[in-house]
């Protein structure tokens, strides 16, 4: 009962609304995608067949539970029809760490559990496979709870009773973000869960709003939305509305006819035409300037585009996404923005978390942007402990951005084979080190506590030594005159003796 209070409060505040999202798409597809169930479901081997890995632990899927109903039956046989290895569990403990480690996805009918224990364990289960993608499914009664299994960890869920192109749908969108994980890279629960709405929202053809710090990466999530949207060939254009002048942005978002000002020698296409059939990105739309909002309005009303000087009007077939770092709301009750355009691009909205609320992909990006900028290193594991201590207690103000840029000059600046703190610009955290008894006490004096304080005095100059290495203990051994082996005795007779040591 503690679980289920606990999550109450956020299921009302802050996922009510995107469990409403996800209804919402649902219904709105349902119908398409139907039509084509008969032939697409049991025809094509959606799940597990483009993987280029272990195909067979890929297609290894459990199915968590008690149920007889249709919606059991259905996800069952259209599982195995799809080449899926199937587990069935009837309780949680009939899961052990091998069967856990080994899946892909994990389908859990909700019914079949109370609450309180089903929270738990699932928290459990995330906690100890990260990347394991568990998919409630869940009757309309229980939406509540697969509210509050998004926000333990839980990507995607299926709300029963569902079609088998909703099913085929979601296979796909696991499947997707196996291969597109260069695109997009997040360990975290909010990355997770972003990207699982991301692959939602690409299904519609409503504009996307994507907001989030400098450097978040609103552009690789634009990208991203794209590779699922849009038929493999189709254009992505990226339009920077703070970089241009108005002057300027006009002719090149809508394209001009020959003599329609001064300079305009031939005609040119803008950037609405040339993204026909694609994405086109319209980036910092918050920096558009006033006089351009209206138009661009109605050509997103009309999805229609004409170009300056002409007279004939482009029909439009583009999905538009539009990104920002300030909020829209503010800019409209400011007077910088246009009410009803705000309302246009806001349809879906996507809000991309700042690092330092993702600290969970920080490591996993930084070796990511290690490969990308040292693809000749035979290593991988370049980053010290220490350093990768460094880069989780940063803050990150510049985002992705700046973990990049830093990673870029470490590599560039570093001494030896490592990364250490002092190369990547910051300073390994501090070490909690303490006595937890004074080394000397007040009633030793003389030779003895002269003993006493140059032993404390050793002990610290080992722990100064360590940290100036940025914690690489093979090159603090040297630096020291000892073998490493040495030094690990060393530290293991200090902590006997009181020194509290976490590197």
């Amino acid at each position: 009962m503690t679980v289920m209070s606990t999550n109450q409060a956020t299921i009302n505040q802050a996922t009510a609304s995107q469990v409403t999202i996800h209804q919402g798409i649902n219904r709105r597809f349902a119908g398409r995608n139907d039509r084509f169930a008969d032939e697409h479901l049991f025809g094509d081997k959606v799940f597990g067949q483009k993987l280029s890995g272990d195909k067979a632990h890929a297609r290894r899927v459990v199915i968590l539970g008690r149920s007889r109903d249709e919606a059991y039956s259905l996800l069952t046989t259209s599982l195995e029809r799809n080449g899926c290895q199937l587990m069935h569990c009837t309780e949680f403990g009939e899961l052990s760490s091998g069967l856990i480690a080994s899946a892909s996805m994990v389908f859990v009918f909700v019914s079949s559990f109370p609450s309180a224990g089903l929270f738990a364990r699932v928290g459990a289960m995330i906690a100890e496979v990260p990347a394991l993608s568990i998919i409630p499914v869940v009757e309309y009664a229980d939406q509540e709870k697969a509210a509050a299994l998004l926000e333990l960890g839980c990507v995607d869920y299926l709300l029963a009773p569902f079609s088998g192109a909703q099913l085929n749908a979601l296979l796909q969108r696991q499947e997707s973000a196996l291969a597109a994980e260069e695109s997009f890279v997040t360990r975290s629960r909010a990355g997770r869960r972003l990207l699982a709405m991301a692959q939602r929202v690409a299904l519609a053809s409503a504009p996307i709003l994507i907001t989030g710090e400098t450097g978040t990466g609103k552009e690789m999530m634009a990208r991203y939305i794209h590779r699922f949207s849009a038929a493999e060939d189709a254009p992505f254009i990226a339009v920077n509305c703070a970089a241009i002048p108005e002057q300027m942005l006009e002719s090149l978002l809508f394209g001009h006819e020959k003599g329609a000002f001064t300079g305009a020698t031939a005609a040119q296409p803008g950037k609405f035409e040339l993204a026909n059939g694609g994405t086109l990105l319209l980036d910092e739309i918050g920096e558009l300037p006033f006089g351009l909002q209206a138009k661009l309005l109605r050509v997103l009303q009309e999805q229609k585009v004409e170009r300056l000087g002409g007279h004939k009007e482009i029909p439009l077939n583009v999905r538009i996404i539009a990104a920002t770092n300030r909020d829209l709301q503010v800019e409209v009750a400011e007077g910088r923005f246009r009410s009803d355009l705000m309302f246009r691009l806001d349809v879906l909205p996507l809000h991309i978390s700042p690092l330092r609320e993702r600290k969970d992909d920080v490591l996993p990006l930084a070796n990511r942007l290690i490969r990308k900028h040292a693809p000749h290193e035979q290593r991988e594991d370049l980053l010290t402990q220490a350093a990768c201590d460094a880069l989780i207690a940063h803050n990150w103000p510049g985002n992705v951005r700046e973990l990049e840029n830093m990673l870029q000059r470490a590599l560039v600046l570093r001494n030896g084979l490592f990364i250490q703190p002092q190369d990547l610009g910051l300073s390994a955290p501090a070490a909690d080190i303490t006595q937890e008894s004074a080394p000397i006490s007040s009633e030793v004096s003389g030779k003895a506590a002269l003993r006493a304080s140059g032993k404390w005095a050793e002990y610290q100059h080992v722990i100064d030594t360590i940290r100036r290495f940025g914690g690489h203990k093979t090159k603090a051994a040297e630096s020291l005159g000892m073998t490493p082996r040495a030094l690990r005795y060393r530290l293991n007779a200090m902590r006997e003796q009181g020194v509290q040591i976490t590197f």
